[in-house]
């Protein structure tokens, strides 16, 4: 369903489950956010708003959030301080020109369009505006995203810490500097589709070795997310945890052997730092 909805006014300062929280788009990320908010108590779908020309993503956003969506990005203004710009890069512009009449130092911007610059952004918005630039990944579909965001020059510390407990959420979530975010998106924006291909090639080594298509794949998979827990909760160094696994004589330092023959650990290496120089082009325009 689509409203008009009237402005209500929230403290950004203050604890976020008070927050009134407008999406500027309402695609998968920005439908997967809101949940996350949602299930964290940090908001609840009446104080959620999602603008969005595509009838069918309002009404994704909807069914699955249970908040209320508009055609008009200026209703969100209307309604929200904490604003979420979820459209695609070259609709940045337009969205903002459009919605800067009624943007003012109330509000905070928060950004997760890839590769659109804060100076960018806060041109775009008019002097002094509050903006954070916010670079998820796609597992917060899942609850388990890698997110690091850098807070613009008229950011307050308060925009900062309610950025860090928004994407908590949905994840973790790291201040950087703005010059780090493509190395970033080079690791952790990329990195899923690299850890795909990792889990698929894992899978068809399992096939190989006689398994079941099914099996080997879930295998995997879970072999991946168990191995990635410990890394997170252990805190070792990963090279200590491989060494861990392999005794020996044994066979994982045999398969070891073949993967560093492969030139597994160069060709990561170089996959992070293509996708961070390519990432730094498309931000040049």
């Amino acid at each position: 369903m689509k409203d008009k909805v009237e402005r209500q006014s929230g403290d950004t300062s203050g604890k976020s489950a008070q927050l009134r929280i407008g999406f500027l788009g309402a695609g998968k990320m920005a439908t997967a956010l809101a949940k996350g908010f949602i299930g964290a108590k940090l908001a609840g779908s009446d104080t959620i708003l999602a603008s969005d020309p595509s009838e069918a993503a309002c009404a994704a956003f909807a069914k699955e959030t249970g908040a209320r969506t508009t055609a008009f990005n200026p209703d969100v203004v209307k309604f929200a301080e904490v604003l979420l710009l979820a459209v695609k890069p070259d609709h940045v512009s337009a969205v903002l020109q459009e919605i800067r009449p009624g943007f003012s130092e109330n509000h905070l911007m928060i950004s997760i369009a890839a590769g659109v610059p804060l100076m960018t952004l806060e041109n775009l918005l008019g002097t002094g505006a509050r903006v954070v630039r916010v670079m998820p990944n796609t597992p917060a579909l899942v609850g388990a995203s890698a997110t690091a965001f850098a807070p613009g020059k008229s950011a307050r510390n308060s925009d900062a810490e309610l950025v860090r407990e928004l994407f908590l959420a949905v994840g973790i979530a790291v201040q950087v500097k703005e010059t780090l975010l493509d190395a970033i998106t080079g690791l952790s924006g990329s990195g899923p589709a690299y850890v795909y291909l990792f889990i698929e090639g894992l899978s068809d080594g399992g096939v190989a070795a006689g398994l079941p298509r099914d099996i080997a794949a879930r295998l995997a998979a879970q072999t991946v997310l168990g191995s990635a827990k410990m890394v997170l909760e252990t805190g070792l160094h990963p090279g200590v945890l491989k060494d861990m696994v392999a005794s020996p004589g044994g066979t994982t330092i045999e398969g070891l052997h073949e993967l560093e023959k492969g030139k597994m650990r160069a060709t990561l290496i170089s996959a992070v730092r293509a996708a961070t120089e390519k990432s730094k082009k498309l931000g040049q325009g």
